[in-house]
This record gives C-alpha cells, structure tokens and sequence, in this order.
C-alpha cells in the first residue's frame, strides 16, 4: 500500500490515531516507514470509553518523533456513539493538548457544526493553537469559523460524490493557502475508484479533480496542498518532502 502511495506520487503520509489503546499499533507502522507519521487521540465515537479528562496523556504521548498531529477528535452527532456530553469534554482535552505541544489538531466534526464552532471559539479565547478540519463536509458557516481561528480546511474523496454540490460550493471558495487533500482510508475512495476500499494513492484522484474545480494545473495544486501540509505539520521532517 504505501509503495502504491509513492507510485502515485505521494511524498508523505499521516496515519491517524482514533483510540489510544491502539496507539502503540499506529505509532508501529509509522515507524517503519521514513515517509509515514501519526497522531494520537480519541475519536468521538470512542470518547465514552477511551475520551480524555486532561490533556497529560496526550501531551505525553505526543512527544515521540514521528507524532504529529493530535487526534482525531471532534463531534459526531449523526451516530451519537458517545454521548454527547463526553465528546465534548474530550475534544475540549485534545484541544488543550495541541495548544501545549504546538501540534495541530485533527477535528472530525458531522453534523455538529454549531457546537464544533462554539467549543473552537472558546477554546481559542485560552491561547492560540494550529489545527485542521478534516474530511470536511460541514456547512459554510464552520468553513469561515476555522479559517477566522487560522484552521485548515482538508476534502477528502466525498467532494467527488455527484451528490456533493454544497461542498462543492463551498470547496470551489476555499483560500489556497488553508487547502488540503486527503484520503479518510479506508472510507470515502473518490471517483473513479467509488465502492473500493480507499488507500492513500487515491488521493491523486481526489487532487486532480480539485485542481479542475479550481481552474488549476494537477502540479499546482499538488505543490500548493503539499506546501500547506508541511506548514502545518511542521515536526514532519523536510527531509521527506516531495
């Protein structure tokens, strides 16, 4: 998979974290590539019985050399795997963390727009912290709220989907400069490989069909997703970047 990766012109890869009872598998694969890294967090589906009070254990596990994103977090309130009440207290956790270790936060938020805003907000009135919306698929409204805090917007495969105009719309405003392309494997394989299982060289797709979007050249977008990942994910090492 991760020689596909690299066939398809993939320089770098991130593999995420979504229970820390599995992190120590995560951060494995991580560790035997030179060009994947990880993160470490909760996803809001297992905040009930793995979310965070406090940010220490995060933070802790966050200082490793191939660690660097925290998360992923968020809201999820179209499955309310958790209640509520828990996803919100661990989000609020992760955020603390990545304020501590200056690494960017991974926010997963489906159809929790509002609150996702609202705890984004508060949590920016504490000190200032790096971070990304991921596979976006929200409403306009929480695509300018995390440009205004200085977050990141990432599409996956979804913004492909015929069903996807309102992304579209949104994606075809989006600045440059806070643009990403992701996969969200093994979900989400954008046209033209829908029904698939999604891998990391299918992002090529999803970039190219963004470039059309945007009245670009595939290199441009490319070089520019590529810049901004690597201004986000500072601790990824230059070394790697391609």
């Amino acid at each position: 998979m991760v020689a596909r990766a690299r066939a398809a012109g993939v320089g770098t890869m991130v593999t995420i974290c979504t229970r820390l009872s599995e992190f120590d598998r995560v951060r494995a694969i991580a560790g035997r590539f030179a060009d994947v890294y990880c993160s470490v967090g909760v996803h809001p589906h297992d905040a009930e019985a793995e979310g965070q009070r406090d940010p220490a254990r995060l933070i802790a596990l966050a200082d490793d050399d191939k660690v660097i994103g925290i998360g992923e977090t968020g809201l999820d309130y179209y499955y309310d795997n958790s209640p509520r009440a828990a996803q919100r207290e661990s989000f609020r956790a992760h955020i603390a963390a990545a304020r501590a270790t200056g690494l960017p936060l991974i926010v997963h938020s489906r159809d929790a727009d509002a609150d996702t805003v609202e705890i984004l907000e508060e949590a920016a009135g504490e000190g200032t912290y790096p971070g990304v919306i991921h596979c976006f698929t929200g409403g306009r409204a929480l695509a300018e709220a995390a440009l205004g805090l200085g977050l990141y917007i990432s599409l996956s495969g979804i913004v492909t989907f015929k069903t996807a105009e309102a992304l579209r719309a949104i994606a075809r405003d989006l600045p440059l400069d806070r643009l990403l392309v992701e996969t969200d494997a093994p979900y989400l394989a954008p046209a033209p490989k829908r029904g698939k299982t999604n891998e990391p060289a299918f992002v090529a797709h999803t970039a190219r069909y963004l470039a059309e979007l945007r009245g670009l050249a595939a290199d441009e977008l490319a070089r520019v997703t590529s810049e901004n990942f690597f201004r986000l994910f500072a601790k990824a090492a230059p070394a790697q970047r391609s």
